[in-house]
């Protein structure tokens, strides 16, 4: 006799965890499934069918639900439970700025400086790039996504620099998630290839100039889907694209 599937079936089934480190690993599960947006913004979250499926009791639940509540992820209000909280658009288009400042510092910093394992690294990272977009995964071109930017830091061994830019990604992840299309991959490729230019020419203000038009491009779709969507984003109703203040330059 076949069971009827459950509403959190899409996380990991029961004795999955292991001892000692559950509460950090149900964290991660619902983080994992928030950014991906197998939990929408806006969903429900029912903690007892969340401790059923992964077969753990209420405190790692409870406890994970509070650290994503401080990531801005979940909204928790009392007597009313939890839900997925949705995107604020004016989070989104700080978080952008904060990249955009930092990782134009970076290729600064990294130009004229790179050696052949970072050049090799980006060239099959770019041949990644293509293969998932070929075969329109979007799920794996996003990691591949994340990586080529990934790559500059780890070289420049920037690690509080990615660490700021690792805590604003996860908001980040959503909201591009939710903008990808064929076509946003293609241009996605395409503006990357142009930061890679710029690096293979050692020319800083190539690259420099390529990565913050890769970032105002994003900016300017999602604003737009925005626009479209505002059910979406916490401050969709009031919110307006303004020219005046985006691109930042």
């Amino acid at each position: 006799m076949k069971t009827e599937a459950g509403p959190y079936d899409f996380l990991p089934a029961a004795g999955t965890f292991s001892r000692g480190s559950v509460t950090q690993d149900v964290t991660n599960t619902l983080r994992q499934a928030i950014v991906t947006l197998a939990l929408p913004p806006g969903a429900s979250l029912d903690k007892s069918a969340i401790c059923s499926q992964l077969g753990v009791s209420r405190f790692p639940v409870s406890e994970a639900l509070a650290r994503l509540a401080e990531e801005g992820l979940v909204d928790i209000a009392p007597q009313r439970g939890s839900t997925v909280s949705l995107v604020r658009i004016a989070d989104v288009r700080e978080y952008m700025l904060i990249r955009k400042g930092l990782e134009s510092e970076a290729l600064r910093v990294l130009i004229g400086k790179h050696d052949d394992e970072v050049i090799a690294a980006l060239h099959a990272n770019m041949a990644a790039q293509r293969e998932a977009a070929g075969r329109d995964d979007a799920e794996a071109f996003h990691q591949i996504d994340v990586d080529f930017h990934d790559i500059i830091f780890r070289r420049m061994r920037l690690s509080k620099v990615k660490a700021i830019i690792d805590r604003a990604r996860s908001n980040l992840d959503r909201a591009r998630r939710l903008i990808i299309t064929p076509r946003r991959l293609a241009l996605t490729i395409a503006e990357h290839q142009a930061i890679f230019d710029g690096i293979l020419a050692a020319d800083a203000a190539q690259a420099i100039a390529a990565i913050r038009a890769h970032i105002d491009a994003v900016m300017v779709e999602l604003f737009a889907f925005a626009a479209e969507r505002p059910g979406l984003f916490a401050d969709g109703a009031e919110f307006t694209p303004d020219t005046d203040d985006f691109p930042f330059g």
